[in-house]
């Protein structure tokens, strides 16, 4: 867990400062979609590939509070 530290203040206080540029955002998502087209990744041979791992990973973060 990251401890509140004044750098950590600071780059967060600059962070939101910042207008949000939705283009860029789109144009980073787009040129790492066709670099992971261009390795072979997408699409996928077989979507359901790994899905037990996934399960069992959500599962053991699935965190419920204790109760009252």
């Amino acid at each position: 867990m990251l401890r509140r530290t004044a750098l950590l203040n600071e780059f967060e206080a600059r962070l939101r400062a910042e207008p949000v540029d939705i283009a860029l955002n789109r144009r980073i998502v787009a040129a790492l979609f066709e670099q992971a087209r261009a390795h072979g990744i997408f699409p996928l041979k077989d979507p359901l590939d790994g899905i037990d791992v996934d399960i069992r990973l959500a599962r053991a973060f699935h965190v419920r509070p204790a109760p009252r």
